[in-house]
């Protein structure tokens, strides 16, 4: 069994009373002493700082790198010229099964950045070194997954706190440029999974702890709170983001998931094009929904949703109490024939609770708000 990772900011969480879980291979930071609903709230109503330095990172060089991107993942890389980020999907090229999720970042032609999740980066890079052997020899594929820190500043005081942090930020949502900290380049992006404005920072393991302290200092004065991976959950899961592994998986389509959008449906080539094109035009029979708890019931993965005691209609993947809202919400893989505003019951410990077929965001997102 391999080794449980830790972050470069290790020994920064453990003065701060974290605790820890393991996340993909990584003992990560779930939350601090100030607890996962005071981080939260943080997020929303003010900014916090996560590390999620666990996230992969997979580097494609030289001549033709975006082609080979564009030609195997989803999203077409076309959409967006060079200092852009995209959302795009790494598909089974014979179910059409997502086998990841990633963020692009598309530096130019000959160079592309990859952001996958931490337990898949490995599978990743191999299936794009395998398709470049053959389709685009020149092109180089390299993970780089413990070589970098990603740090995320997130909330309505991010722009704040980037600023007193010496970072030039006056770039649009899914747009990046890099900053020069401590003789290195920091890759600076409107990105993020808590749908509130802010920011992802990819720099050098090396300028780790200067790149945390930096930012905690800048941030003091906004009140800047560091968060954990608990936080990030229910903030993502308030905005109806996925989850791989729990949302979205190998057994899961983009058609199912409702990532429709992630998909460049006119372009000639990606992996799973053929399976999943198919299901589109038949119908996909589940799909991904919100649900919204008329009581007090806080749902989990795995817990059925039944339309009738009679009519199992799905199951819950994500789960948890809202702290914005103040009561229980869920994505769930149902049926399609379940119709948005449905009342619909979750058999939570033995009792069944009623919850409505929504579809997220649950909570009105700021991510692409203007300064």
């Amino acid at each position: 069994m391999a080794p449980t990772l830790t972050s470069p900011l290790h020994e920064r969480h453990v003065a701060l009373g974290a605790k820890f879980s393991e996340f993909g291979g990584w003992s990560m930071p779930l939350e601090y002493a100030t607890g996962v609903v005071k981080e939260h709230t943080a997020v929303r109503e003010g900014v916090g700082i996560f590390d999620v330095s666990h996230l992969g990172k997979t580097v494609v060089r030289g001549p033709g790198a975006a082609d080979l991107v564009n030609a195997t993942l989803s999203n077409d890389l076309g959409r967006i010229a060079p200092g852009g980020a995209q959302y795009s999907l790494v598909l089974d090229e014979a179910t059409g099964g997502i086998v990841d999720d990633v963020f692009v970042y598309l530096h130019s032609p000959e160079h592309v950045l990859l952001v996958p999740n931490a337990a898949n980066n490995a599978e990743v890079a191999r299936r794009l070194a395998e398709a470049a052997a053959v389709q685009q020899p020149g092109v180089q594929v390299t993970d780089e997954h413990a070589d970098h820190v990603v740090l995320a500043v997130q909330g309505t005081l991010s722009d704040e706190v980037l600023t007193a942090a010496g970072f030039g930020i006056d770039h649009d949502y899914l747009t990046f440029v890099e900053a020069p900290f401590e003789g290195e380049q920091v890759v600076v992006c409107r990105t993020g999974y808590t749908g509130e404005r802010g920011y992802e920072l990819i720099a050098p393991s090396s300028v780790a702890l200067a790149l945390w302290d930096a930012l905690l200092a800048a941030g003091e004065p906004h009140g800047i709170t560091p968060a954990g991976l608990g936080a990030r959950d229910t903030l993502r899961t308030e905005m109806g983001y996925s989850l791989h592994g729990q949302d979205i998986s190998a057994d899961v389509t983009p058609n199912e998931a409702r990532l429709g959008w992630a998909v460049g449906w006119s372009k000639p080539a990606f992996w799973g094009r053929d399976a999943v094109v198919a299901e589109k035009e038949a119908g996909a029979k589940r799909k991904l929904v919100g649900l919204l708890a008329a009581g007090r019931g806080i749902p989990r993965p795995h817990m059925s949703v039944r339309l009738t005691p009679d009519v199992l209609l799905g199951e819950v993947t994500s789960g948890t109490f809202s702290p914005t809202l103040k009561k229980g919400i869920a994505l769930a893989l149902v049926s399609t024939s379940v119709a948005d505003g449905a009342e619909v019951s979750v058999d939570i410990r033995g009792r069944s609770e009623v919850f409505t077929v929504t579809k997220p965001p649950f909570v009105q997102p700021s991510v692409r708000e203007s300064a």
